[in-house]
């Protein structure tokens, strides 16, 4: 469960911020984020849900495979969301 997470959590880091790298090389800006360093690409799983589900973590370790399969799979929708989202946006910009 705990490499699942991690893969998991590669995975977001690593699709948020390939697509920022693209954006920047194409000069994109964000409009709904002007004060963000990079061009933002939300998701499902942000911050505050991963905090929610640390502490659910904590709180019932003995369910932690559960809270983090679980977790992972919402990832996993993060990644594929971002995916297709930034290639929609990316090949808009042309």
């Amino acid at each position: 469960a705990r490499r699942v997470l991690l893969a998991a959590f590669i995975g977001t880091g690593s699709s948020f911020l390939a697509f920022a790298a693209l954006a920047q090389k194409r000069g994109m800006t964000s409009i709904e984020f002007p004060n963000k360093g990079l061009y933002y690409l939300g998701g499902l799983t942000e911050a505050s849900e991963t905090l929610i589900c640390f502490a659910l973590m904590c709180l019932w370790p003995d369910q932690f495979a559960w809270w983090a399969y679980g977790f992972a799979a919402l990832c996993a929708l993060t990644i594929a969301t971002r995916i297709v989202g930034g290639a929609r946006q990316l090949s808009r910009r042309v």
